[in-house]
C-alpha cells in the first residue's frame, strides 16, 4: 500500500491552501525560537529515529509560577505503513533528526507572552519532534538491504521523559500533554503513561488537538484509516505498547486500539479533545483518500467547499455525524474531559496563534480555544464541553470560504448552541 507516501505533500498543499486564505496574525507576534536539544543517553535505550538517528526535542524553561509546570506537546506529521514509505521518510525531517531544523518556533500554547497565551506561558514547554512515523508508539527494526530502519517510537517517547525528569519533570506540580494531528493521536496513547512518571501529588491532564481520528468509512465503501492502521501496527510493532485492556475488549483486532474513539474509554487520566468536525486531514484521507476518488470529481469540493454539491456536502455532514457520535459517551459520561469541537475546515489549532487566541480566532458560545482550554483545565466554570453547530454557520472560522447556500444546508441549525450541562436533547439534535 502506497497511500502514506502522499498523505505528507498533500497535507502540506491543503494546509497551504488554507492558510493562504486566512488574514494575516492580528497579533505580529513571530513567536520564539528555541534550540533542539538531542537525547544523548538515547542510544543506550536503543531509543532511534528511522534512520538511526538521535530523538530529540526543543525546551523552553518556564520562569516565575510557571518553573514547577510543564507542557510537552507532541509534533505531528502522519505516518508511514510498509517499508517503502518508510525508507522514503527515513531521508526526510520526518524521520531524521539530520534534517531536521534546529530551532522551533513557540507559538499558540506554547508562546511565552502572556497576553497571547494566559494560562501556559511561564510553564515549562517541551516540543517533542517526531522522528518514527508511528506517533511514537512502535519498538521493532527491519533490516532494508544494506541498511536498517528503527521503528522505535516507544523507546523515543520513554528516553525523553528520561532525560526530562531531572531537568525538573520530576518535581511538575501541574502537566500537560497535548499533541497535534498524529501527535494528536500521541496524546492518547501515551497519556496514562505520561501521568505514572510524575508525582502522585501532580495535577496532569492531556489535550489532543486534531489527533481524534475515525474509523471512518471513505465515499467508496472502504476503511482506509483502518487498513493503514492496521498495517502500521503490524509493521512497527505497536500492539505490545497499545492499552492491554483495549487490546483485550477489542480482540482478534488490537489495532482498533490505534483509533482514539476506541482507546478512549481506557483513558484514566484527564482529557481535553480539541477537534474540527470538518477536520480537512481527514477529509481528505479519511472520508475522500485518493484511492476512493479515482476520477477526481472531489477535487474541486476539496479545494473549495462551496464548489461541493448536495450529494458531497451530505458526505461531509454525515462525516461530522459520525465523529459526533463517536463522542457521544464522552461527552454524556466523562466528568473530568474537556471539548471543543468546531465546524472550521482546519485542522491542528492549539499551536497557531492565529487559531489559539487571536482576534481572528475561531469561537463557541464566544469563547476561545485558549479560553475554554484553560477553563477546563484550572476548573473555571461548569461549562467545558463545547460543539459547534453544523457548516456553515460558523461565521468566526479565520479560513472559512464564505458560502452561497448558507441557510439551504441547515436550515435549523442552532446559532452557536453550547453542550453544557442539561444539553442532552440538543446533541440527540445534532446527530439526527
Amino acid at each position: 500500500m502506497k497511500t502514506t507516501r502522499l498523505l505528507d505533500l498533500t497535507a502540506a498543499m491543503v494546509l497551504l491552501f488554507y492558510v493562504a486564505l486566512s488574514p494575516p496574525l492580528a497579533c505580529g507576534d513571530p513567536g520564539q525560537r528555541v534550540s533542539m536539544t538531542l537525547v544523548r543517553g538515547a542510544a543506550a535505550l536503543g531509543a532511534f529515529c528511522l534512520d538511526g538517528s538521535l530523538p530529540a526535542y526543543h525546551l523552553d524553561r518556564g520562569f516565575g509560577a510557571g518553573s514547577d509546570n510543564w507542557l510537552l506537546q507532541f509534533e505531528g506529521g502522519g505516518w508511514c505503513n510498509d517499508i517503502a514509505s518508510c525508507k522514503d521518510r527515513s531521508k526526510t525531517h520526518r524521520g531524521s533528526t539530520r534534517f531536521m531544523t534546529k530551532t522551533a518556533v513557540f507559538t499558540g500554547i506554547l508562546s511565552n507572552n502572556a497576553s497571547l497565551n494566559p494560562d501556559f506561558y511561564n510553564w515549562n514547554k517541551v516540543r517533542l519532534r517526531y522522528c518514527d512515523g508511528a506517533s511514537f508508539a512502535g519498538d521493532r527494526q527491519v533490516g532494508n538491504g544494506t541498511s536498517m530502519l528503527y521503528f522505535r517510537g516507544q523507546r523515543i517517547w520513554n528516553a525523553i521523559i528520561l532525560d526530562l525528569l531531572p531537568k525538573g519533570l520530576a518535581k511538575a506540580e501541574k502537566a500537560l500533554l497535548t499533541g497535534c494531528s498524529a501527535g494528536g493521536l500521541s496524546t492518547f496513547l501515551h497519556c496514562d503513561n505520561f501521568t505514572s512518571y510524575l508525582p502522585k501529588t501532580a495535577d496532569v491532564k492531556c489535550m489532543s488537538d486534531a489527533g481524534f481520528f475515525l474509523d471512518a468509512i471513505d465515499v467508496a465503501s472502504n476503511r482506509t484509516m483502518r487498513s493503514l492502521y492496521t498495517q502500521l501496527v503490524s509493521l512497527q510493532g505497536v500492539q505490545k505498547n497499545l492499552d492491554p485492556d483495549c487490546t483485550h475488549a477489542f480482540y482478534p483486532e488490537p489495532s482498533l486500539c490505534f483509533f482514539p474513539q476506541y482507546a478512549l474509554r481506557f483513558i484514566k487520566t484527564p482529557m481535553f479533545i480539541l477537534n474540527s468536525a470538518y477536520d480537512v486531514f481527514q477529509f481528505h484521507h479519511g472520508l475522500v483518500p485518493p484511492s476512493a476518488d479515482p476520477t477526481g470529481r472531489w477535487n474541486r469540493c476539496k479545494l473549495n467547499v462551496t464548489a461541493c454539491n448536495p450529494h458531497q456536502l451530505d458526505a461531509l455532514q454525515g462525516f461530522r455525524t459520525d465523529m459526533l457520535g463517536a463522542l457521544m459517551n464522552f461527552f454524556r459520561n466523562s466528568t473530568r474531559g474537556g471539548m471543543f469541537i468546531n465546524s472550521c475546515f482546519d485542522h491542528c489549532q492549539s499551536a497557531l496563534q492565529e487559531t489559539w487566541l487571536s482576534p481572528t480566532s475561531p469561537r463557541i458560545h464566544n469563547k476561545t480555544i485558549s479560553k475554554i482550554v484553560g477553563d477546563w483545565y484550572f476548573g473555571r466554570g461548569d461549562v467545558v464541553k463545547e460543539i459547534d453547530c453544523p457548516y456553515p454557520c460558523d461565521k468566526t472560522c479565520h479560513n472559512l470560504i464564505p458560502a452561497s447556500t448558507t441557510d439551504s444546508l441547515a436550515p435549523n441549525a442552532p446559532d452557536h448552541k453550547s453542550l453544557g450541562t442539561g444539553s442532552q436533547v440538543l446533541l440527540n439534535d445534532l446527530i439526527s
